[in-house]
């Protein structure tokens, strides 16, 4: 069985370029750089939070020259990519969706079996009326349901259940409010008569998270969940585990181990990338701005270990308790982690507002060869993202802003 062994430095630049940010926003072309990112990666994960950017236009941003967040909408629109849970809701090529049917979900069984009456009505309806919301039905009451540990109204669990488990689909989204059809009349009858075995699915699943990421090892709930459990679990028949899964990948050679100087745990690649393993090419200077759940930084100790970064997504530490702020984009310079900012879009008046900026113990802007140039590229390619005509600071960066000041307001 092949394995690899390779230094700290060759595992950063590998990340990196594995990660398409070698450099940053290089990717040409426009839907096809987008659906090029999404097959790399085979899914994005989704999150409707939209005061930095919403966190797949982020990560398509970081990678896509000029990216466009009309870009997606036109690809959603058009049913290349659609909805799928993925490690959380995330953005799939549509291609994969015989992968991504009816995923393991004992919550959304549970739901629909609870509130049947409910379940059997919304569906009639849609079946009559065509795609719906939740604000389109009375608000149902039944058994209460905690749905991603968020209470929730019957209705929208019963929604979500049915969109889970591939009986409805998202026809399209109004900002945040989502419009939900019959999958029949979303995607075309061979994809959806393309059935797989249930061990065929979760084996493409667990691969598309070595994918998306690039060096991932065995732990990690938050980055393996729906994958369902470690072991064999009675309350999970005929599931034979996730390392029973990772073992058969490896045994086919479609997962190769690798051992990483000073980095404890197991780590795996996918068997086209061991050539770019054992040669990164080392990163020109460009910087990226990095939302919270880009594949670059599911692995929090991985980023300790090989980028010396330690990261907390604090949204939901209490303000009085938090170092940085509650979305914090990690600030990429060529292979290295050397900061953060907190920015914030302000759609009204066109403006982007730098609520702060931290660098790294040991790193200064202007000894850093090339970062300066790169940081006035990453936030003037930031400010076409969001639509604004101007960069505003605070009082407390003015040093910033006189070193990046061809792009202050």
């Amino acid at each position: 069985m092949l394995r690899v062994k390779v230094a700290v430095e060759a595992a950063r630049r590998f990340l990196v370029s594995r990660q398409l940010l070698a450099p940053a926003r290089s990717l040409e072309g426009e839907l096809t750089a987008v659906l090029e990112v999404f097959r790399r990666f085979g899914s994005i994960q989704f999150d409707p939070l939209a005061v930095a950017g919403r966190t797949h236009d982020l990560v398509l941003h970081a990678r896509v020259k000029d990216y466009e967040p009309e870009w997606c909408e036109t690809l959603y629109d058009r049913r290349e990519i659609f909805e799928a849970y993925n490690k959380g809701l995330s953005l799939v090529p549509t291609e994969d969706f015989p992968w991504f049917r009816a995923p393991l979900s004992r919550n959304s069984s549970r739901v629909l079996s609870e509130n049947a009456e409910v379940a059997e009505q919304v569906l009639d309806r849609i079946r009559a009326e065509g795609p719906l919301s939740a604000l389109d039905f009375e608000r149902a009451t039944g058994p209460t349901t905690d749905w991603f540990g968020m209470p929730t109204n019957t209705v929208r669990a019963v929604l979500e259940a049915y969109a889970v488990t591939g009986v409805l689909g998202l026809a399209r989204r109004d900002g945040n409010r989502r419009y939900y059809d019959l999958l029949e009349r979303l995607l075309p009858a061979e994809l959806l008569a393309h059935e797989l075995p249930p061990g065929e699915k979760l084996r493409h699943k667990m691969l598309s998270r070595y994918r998306a990421h690039g060096l991932l090892g065995v732990a990690g709930p938050d980055i393996f969940g729906g994958l369902g459990p470690a072991k064999p679990d009675p309350r999970w028949p005929g599931h034979p585990g996730r390392t029973a899964l990772r073992q058969e990948l490896i045994d086919r050679g479609e997962l190769i181990p690798v051992d990483v100087d000073g980095v404890r745990g197991k780590r795996f690649v996918v068997k086209e990338d061991v050539a770019l393993l054992q040669a990164p090419p080392e990163p020109p200077p460009s910087v990226a701005f990095l939302p919270p759940f880009d594949a670059l930084v599911w692995d929090r100790a991985l980023l300790g270990n090989l980028f010396d970064f330690e990261y907390v997504w604090e949204l939901f530490v209490p303000p009085a308790k938090r170092r940085w702020g509650w979305y914090v984009l990690p600030i990429l310079f060529g292979e290295r982690l050397v900061g953060r900012v907190e920015p914030r879009i302000d759609r009204e008046q066109r403006s982007v507002q730098v609520l702060d900026l931290w660098w790294e113990d040991g790193f200064t802007p202007r000894k850093g060869e090339g970062f300066v140039d790169s940081m006035r590229d990453a936030l003037g390619a930031y400010l076409r993202f969001a639509g604004a005509n101007s960069l505003e600071w605070p009082s407390h960066l003015a040093a910033e802003k006189r070193l990046f000041r061809p792009l202050a307001s």
